[in-house]
């Protein structure tokens, strides 16, 4: 390959990878074409691309943002999930496909700065998704607030009570 399109596709994976959230790698050898486009769609709807990379040029571009550490998965067939958004999202599908294509096997991952192994990765996709976790965090936020205002208001109906039963007896004693 001549060594500008090596350097075009240094430059453009180094900046697919720098602006990501998490990654995560995975062996595609013996998938179709027509499964991993299958795969790449279900991904693509979560704004994570999918890439087949080469090892060497991926192993520079580590070596280049920071993850050294991480290029040591990358040997055989490797594909990289790149995500710009929530993380859960693209290990829930890569899980799922992973359990329907016997032969797409999770590697390993990135989120954050942390190395992860592919049963982390696993662990990952058991999470509920980004929106769910906030919900449920309001709702747990929300839920004591609803039940100061009951008890502030129970002293207030009380007098509200005493006050009418007040009144209703007046009406009876005229």
């Amino acid at each position: 390959m001549p060594s500008k399109q090596k350097e075009l596709m240094f430059q453009t994976l180094a900046e697919e990878m720098k602006g990501n959230t998490g990654m995560l790698l995975t062996e595609y050898h013996g998938l179709t074409m027509a499964e991993i486009s299958e795969l790449r769609a279900k991904l693509r709807a979560l704004n994570c691309k999918y890439k087949v990379v080469k090892n060497t040029v991926t192993k520079k571009v580590l070596k280049e943002i920071g993850f050294e550490d991480f290029s040591k998965y990358f040997e055989g067939p490797t594909a990289v999930a790149i995500q710009k958004g929530d993380p859960a999202g693209p290990a829930k599908v890569l899980v799922e496909f992973a359990k329907d294509h016997a032969k797409l096997k999770l590697k390993a991952g990135i989120l954050g700065n942390k190395i992860l192994t592919a049963a982390e990765v696993k662990s990952l996709a058991n999470l509920p998704s980004k929106n769910v976790l906030i919900a449920k965090f309001v709702g747990g936020l929300k839920s004591p607030l609803y039940g100061i205002v009951n008890v502030l208001q129970g002293p207030i109906r009380n007098i509200v009570y005493v006050l009418e039963a007040v009144k209703k007896q007046k009406e009876v004693n005229k």
